[in-house]
C-alpha cells in the first residue's frame, strides 16, 4: 500500500472509494497501525480516519496512556 493520501484530502471521499479506503484502513489497523499512524499516512484528520474504521467494522483497542499501570 503507497505511503501518503490514497485519495486527494481535500475533497470528500463517497461511494466505491469510501469503502476502498475504509478497508484498506481497516487492514492496516488490525496489522497493528494506530490511528494517529493512519492519520499520518493518509493526511486526513482523526475524527475521519476514526470514523471510517468505525465504519468498516473495526473493533477499536483499548487505549493506554504513557504512565498508566498494565492490568497483567
Amino acid at each position: 500500500m503507497p505511503e501518503g493520501p490514497f485519495f486527494d484530502r481535500n475533497r470528500p471521499v463517497v461511494g466505491v472509494e469510501r469503502e476502498e479506503l475504509a478497508r484498506a484502513l481497516r487492514a492496516l489497523y488490525e496489522d497493528g497501525l494506530s490511528v494517529r499512524d493512519l492519520t499520518k499516512r493518509t493526511g486526513r484528520s482523526y475524527g475521519s480516519v476514526h470514523r471510517l474504521l468505525k465504519e468498516a467494522g473495526a473493533e477499536f483497542r483499548t487505549v493506554r496512556g504513557a504512565g498508566r499501570p498494565r492490568d497483567d
